[in-house]
């Protein structure tokens, strides 16, 4: 099982409980976007006694040491991934609720050129396209 999130928590020096080791794997094997009630549903078929306030604890800490990324997907829910060293974008697709992960030098260059034209450089960016599927 992934574990880089657990790895990520011991090189930041936090205590690593039981409990905290089972949402890490969790978060570092989920391959969507959980928000904390997946996450807690996946938790408890590994260990029963993980509360939903333990994992709305752990997910926050993890957040704040920047080893989670917190998104609003326009759901109403927050939802998570660990924090990627390469940048990429979203596409939600509004009707089933999927997060696609993409990446285009084209969009990245554009950003940039966008943000020079009007006096900036370009530090940081977040792209979310929200969208339904074409109609065969």
């Amino acid at each position: 099982m992934n574990d880089s999130i657990e790895q990520l928590c011991v090189a930041k020096g936090l205590k690593m409980t039981g409990q905290r080791r089972v949402i890490a794997r969790v978060l570092s094997a989920a391959v969507d976007h959980p928000d904390v009630e997946m996450v807690h549903r996946r938790a408890i078929a590994i260990d029963p006694k993980i509360s939903i306030a333990t994992v709305y604890r752990t997910v926050r800490l993890f957040e704040e040491e920047q080893i989670l990324e917190r998104h609003e997907f326009g759901d109403g829910r927050a939802r998570y991934e660990e924090v990627s060293e390469s940048h990429h974008d979203h596409l939600i697709d509004i009707e089933s609720g999927q997060v696609i992960e993409f990446q285009s030098e084209e969009i990245e260059k554009l950003q940039h050129i966008i943000a020079q034209e009007l006096g900036y450089r370009l530090v940081d960016h977040r792209l979310e396209l929200f969208a339904v599927p074409l109609k065969k």
